[in-house]
């Protein structure tokens, strides 16, 4: 009985440390830039390493289904080992960009069997309030996503190799919790043998299909955002001289604080719902984007600040929801596979708008690039309301 209070925290805590591996690149990433004398745009290309790498492993974890085949706790562990021992590849002095670039995909490749799975782990545990015990896995991503940008604040007296060091500990010490504490679920059903088909046919739900489209057009938005904060503090900055930012703490608060979103979202979504939740926190992330240049051009540097952490809290609030909403509409035989899977999508889709504000930011005022972001939002909303149109007319 006390371990089973236990599950809930150590996921929790074993997700925290293990994703602290994903931006642990961009928290020194100008160290990284002025160590080995990489270009500007590294941000935009490290940062789709690690997302193309998790893609290539969410599709091989999904059409191998291997959360569904073996233990998920192991699956878990193993991949928080291998990813740590890539992170801390970075240090080495004799990195150029190709290597450097190959460790973040790789890193990003065992991501895959972290993320994810943490979420497949949650779902065998927790089928009833599973949207609150989500909010609460989604939320230590968003911290341990942020974690870096605060490393690096916490260790400016040290070198950033620190920073590279500590997330890599952190992911080991995760992946041993999760292996040393978390059993099989009990609402575990294991997928005995290789179902490839399983790949292509998650999308015949439609339910499953509509939370899904929902979720991409929330990634479209997602991932930009986060890695573009330094980005959108140094852009303020240089439109208002007199300001003086610390950008690494601002980084984590922004991204941060998103984790206290998701835990909110969670348990609100108990009483009105996932997807009126889901669709709301869509709503005002795509206001965010619409209006982020008034706030650019706004010479009050506390409602600057005020309106990032606000857009940080409401564009990573649907995300457990999304993967709720996911969950509830898929055999539990394929679930890790269908988790993975709209993962992998997503990912993909992350890459293409962190592209397009790395080659926005080159040609034109990048304080009007963040509109191109509410487009992501805008068509996860008519996703979303196909759904609820449909699901009017059965009852009709």
């Amino acid at each position: 009985m006390k371990q089973s209070k236990l599950i809930l925290p150590v996921i929790v805590v074993s997700q925290f440390c293990c994703t602290s591996l994903w931006f642990a690149g961009n928290g020194v990433m100008s160290e990284l830039i002025a160590n080995f004398h990489f270009e500007d745009s590294a941000l935009g290309h490290l940062t789709s390493g690690v997302q193309l790498g998790f893609i290539f492993g969410a599709l091989t974890f999904a059409i191998l289904t291997i959360a569904d085949r073996f233990s998920p706790s192991k699956v878990f562990f193993t991949c928080a080992i291998l990813g740590s021992i890539f992170n801390v590849g970075i240090i080495w002095e004799g990195n150029t960009f190709s290597s450097v670039l190959s460790l973040r995909f790789i890193t990003g490749f065992f991501l895959a069997g972290i993320y994810p799975v943490g979420m497949k782990i949650a779902a065998d545990h927790y089928e009833k309030g599973l949207d609150k015990s989500l909010g609460f896995l989604v939320g230590a991503l968003v911290v341990g996503t942020a974690f870096p940008h605060l490393a690096k604040d916490m260790t400016e007296t040290f070198l950033w190799k620190f920073v590279i060091i500590l997330t890599s500990s952190f992911a080991i010490v995760g992946g041993l919790l999760m292996l040393m504490i978390v059993p099989d679920g009990p609402y575990r059903k294991p997928g005995r043998e290789l179902n490839i088909s399983a790949f292509f046919n998650v999308f015949e739900n439609k339910k499953f299909r509509s939370a899904a489209f929902g979720y991409f057009g929330h990634m479209w938005e997602l991932y930009a955002f986060w890695a573009f904060v330094p980005i959108i503090l140094n852009t303020y900055q240089a439109h208002h001289p007199d300001v003086v930012l610390n950008k690494p703490l601002l980084s984590f608060l922004i991204i941060g604080l998103g984790g206290v979103a998701c835990v909110l979202s969670g348990y609100l979504a108990q009483s009105a719902g996932a997807e009126r939740i889901a669709r709301i926190a869509l709503i005002l992330s795509c206001g965010c984007c619409l209006i982020s240049p008034f706030f650019f051009m706004s010479k009050s540097e506390s409602s600057f600040i005020g309106f990032l952490i606000f857009w940080g809290m409401v564009v990573i609030a649907d995300s457990p929801l999304f993967s709720t909403m996911v969950a509830q509409n898929i055999s539990a035989e394929i679930k890790g596979t269908a988790l993975t899977i709209v993962n992998c999508i997503g990912f993909s889709i992350t890459i293409i708008s962190i592209q397009l504000l790395n080659i926005l930011q080159a040609s034109m005022d990048p304080i009007y690039i963040y509109l191109v972001l509410g487009v992501g939002p805008i068509l996860g909303l008519l996703a979303l309301y196909q759904k609820k149109k449909t699901t009017v007319s059965n009852k009709v």
